[in-house]
């Protein structure tokens, strides 16, 4: 009788389905295509696309912060903080078994015990115990596969994350290297451009002392010469506040940074190509949003067994006895076993409350996956937008340059044969000045809109770039992220 109530439960248990609803993907309203096509684009989804820089600084640059950045080692230890909890909630699965022994003296009073009660007994007694117990419940409903299919999911959900934090680790540090460069051209101008103007102000000066010209043009060409002067100043600042902001994300203190080609040696990567349903797969903060959803659909599973009878089993296996030398005899034997179920019957509303609360949490999780794939589809094509009209907005400023620069030749050639005024010569430099500055930044811009792209796009580059941060650690991880797929 007791095998075969055994054996019910046990065909129960595996014959019971999990309560709950089942997670389906969302159906998604996916764009059939981005608003700008770009026909050159290339499939790089399996590349470190930073290299398509072709400077070894920058390359330099990534991989130490891939391995010293702060920010990915808090996110690396919530994973393994996450497999402890995987495990923890995975444990309920299976029965928990135990061992423990005890060995001891007891004696007993004898003012007032009876002489028949002492007699034949020792005084004190030893008493000596070693035991096996035992415990398992019964999923029956499934409400410990559906917490470890949530607990599985915030694993997963927490290694997307830091895939997100890769992502935007590797993305700022190039934004940052660029965008040091772009200041470094932007100092050379400004520096280029003062030397120059140092030089016609000490000729304009000596022209003034021997009465050729007036104070008013010496004063015109001096607050030219000052205002390249003082700009210089202001670019050295952002340099020093961006090599401060890159050592931060390569793990250092601040300090210089290491520089390789400049900006206009830079390699200008290409446009990856993908489609608006690849984000679904390629995005690590759109793949966290669905684990979310994942674990928040399992809860309501969760939250719905609990109106369901818990049943359990318990037993014990071990020896008692008085003597040492006969504790591990038949005799001492002792053994039990039971069953045991635990309904809910009236709970004032707080089983309901939590299944409300599950049901609107899973509500939540939904509407916030949907928010995220949509804001992936809009940063995507943002950054399609960005990096087109910049090319065409830079090459418009490129003959802009040129055209200012045959300007200020002519307007210093006019000048020296004396058709004109210095004053100019003085609008054609000072415009040429802002031009040469205005187009290195959007030099910088078109730099950044790219990285933006690739950043927005995800892809196998994040993997690529995990697989820098440490060799070791991520063929670990990688082996066990497989048997976990074969052993669920």
């Amino acid at each position: 009788m007791n095998k075969a109530i055994l054996s019910l439960l046990i065909t129960m248990f595996l014959a019971g389905c999990a309560i709950g609803p089942d997670y389906k993907r969302p159906t998604l309203d996916t764009p059939k295509a981005w608003r700008i096509e770009e026909k050159e684009a290339q499939d790089t989804a399996n590349t470190a696309w930073w290299h398509q820089f072709e400077d070894e600084a920058l390359n330099g640059l990534i991989d130490e912060a891939l391995k010293q950045n702060n920010d990915l080692r808090v996110a690396t230890a919530r994973v393994d903080e996450f497999v402890g909890r995987f495990w923890v909630g995975r444990s309920g699965l299976f029965p928990q078994i135990g061992a423990n022994a005890f060995a001891g003296q007891n004696r007993i009073s004898e003012q007032g015990a009876s002489t028949a009660a002492l007699a034949g007994l020792k005084n004190p007694t030893d008493s000596y115990q070693a035991n096996f117990t035992g415990s398992w419940e019964i999923d029956i409903w499934g409400k410990l596969r559906r917490a470890t299919e949530a607990s599985r999911a915030d694993l997963l959900s927490t290694e997307e994350a830091r895939q997100a934090v890769i992502l935007s680790l590797v993305s700022a540090v190039a934004n940052g290297y660029i965008s040091l460069r772009d200041f470094d051209k932007q100092l050379e101008i400004a520096t280029r451009t003062a030397k120059t103007r140092e030089e016609s102000y000490k000729l304009f000066k000596l022209r003034y002392e021997g009465g050729v010209i007036s104070e008013l043009e010496l004063n015109q060409v001096k607050s030219e010469y000052e205002q390249a002067l003082a700009t210089i100043p202001q670019v050295e600042k952002q340099i020093g506040f961006q090599e401060n902001a890159l050592s931060v994300l390569l793990g250092r203190n601040p300090g210089p940074i290491d520089r390789g080609k400049s900006i206009d040696e830079l390699a200008l990567p290409a446009v990856p190509a993908g489609l608006p349903s690849d984000l679904l797969e390629k995005r690590p903060d759109v793949r966290q949003a669905e684990q979310a959803l994942v674990a928040a659909n399992a809860r309501i599973g969760v939250a719905k067994a609990q109106f369901f009878p818990t049943i359990s089993l318990t037993g014990l296996f071990g020896w008692a006895s008085t003597e040492l030398s006969s504790l591990f005899t038949g005799p001492a034997q002792v053994w039990s076993w039971g069953g045991a179920a635990v309904a809910p019957i009236f709970t004032g509303g707080s089983l309901l409350g939590q299944f409300w609360a599950s049901e609107a949490i899973q509500q939540q999780t939904l509407f916030n996956y949907q928010s995220t794939v949509q804001t992936a589809f809009r940063e995507v094509n943002d950054a399609l937008i960005d990096q087109r009209r910049t090319r065409e907005q830079l090459e418009a400023q490129k003959r802009q340059v040129d055209s200012l620069k045959e300007y200020a030749r002519i307007a210093r050639l006019r000048y020296d044969n004396g058709y004109t005024s210095y004053i100019e010569v003085l609008d054609a430099e000072r415009s040429l000045f802002s031009a040469e500055l205005t187009y290195a930044q959007t030099q910088g811009i078109l730099f950044v809109a790219l990285v933006n792209l690739y950043k927005s796009m995800g892809g196998g580059w994040v993997v690529e770039a995990d697989m820098l941060t440490s060799p070791e650690t991520y063929t670990a991880r990688k082996e066990e992220k497989e048997e976990k797929a074969e052993n669920p």
